[in-house]
């Protein structure tokens, strides 16, 4: 079993790495801080391999996906993003790797999964999906796109009928 986490150099994503590994699952790490990834790597009990990119390119996504599409990833979990009070062009840019990366991976991976009739997507979002958030009104907002989108889309599956094990949360 293969797993490719974004963002997995630091908090849930890291911690996500690690259950993973505990469990077996060999994985893809991408991230853009390619020492924080040789560092997490070393300490995993699985094959680890590292991909830096900055997701908060649409051309990094695609090279992210060109890059391990011809592996059988199981488990896409895109947790890449970042939130706070920021000026415009940090938001802008919050809103490409919070947003934009993950309706790219997402789509890219969940049609080679409809293909295959198994895999799974785990987009991370937040409590802040269901509220609004004054002074972290974009972060706020990016959170209930992703929270949306993954319930629209695993909506979409329950009605194709598709495999139990082709799913999105």
């Amino acid at each position: 079993m293969k797993a490719l986490i974004t963002g997995a150099t630091s908090g849930i994503g890291r911690e996500m790495a690690k259950i993973l590994a505990t469990r077996g699952v060999d994985l893809i790490i991408a991230s853009r801080d390619e020492q924080r990834m040789r560092h997490i790597a070393k300490r995993l009990p699985v094959a680890v391999r590292t991909i830096a990119v900055d997701l908060s390119k649409a051309e990094d996504c695609y090279r992210l996906y060109d890059a391990v599409k011809a592996e059988e990833i199981d488990i896409l979990i895109n947790n890449a993003g970042f939130g706070a009070y920021v000026p415009l062009e940090t938001e802008l840019n919050m809103l490409d790797l919070n947003v934009r990366a993950v309706q790219i991976l997402t789509k890219l991976f969940l049609a080679d999964f409809r293909k295959r009739g198994s895999g799974r997507i785990l987009n991370v979002a937040s409590s802040a999906g269901f509220l609004a958030g004054p002074l972290m009104s974009g972060y706020y907002a990016t959170k209930g796109y992703v929270l949306r989108l993954s319930e629209a889309i695993s909506e979409e599956l329950r009605q194709e009928g598709a495999h139990p094990h082709c799913e999105v949360t």
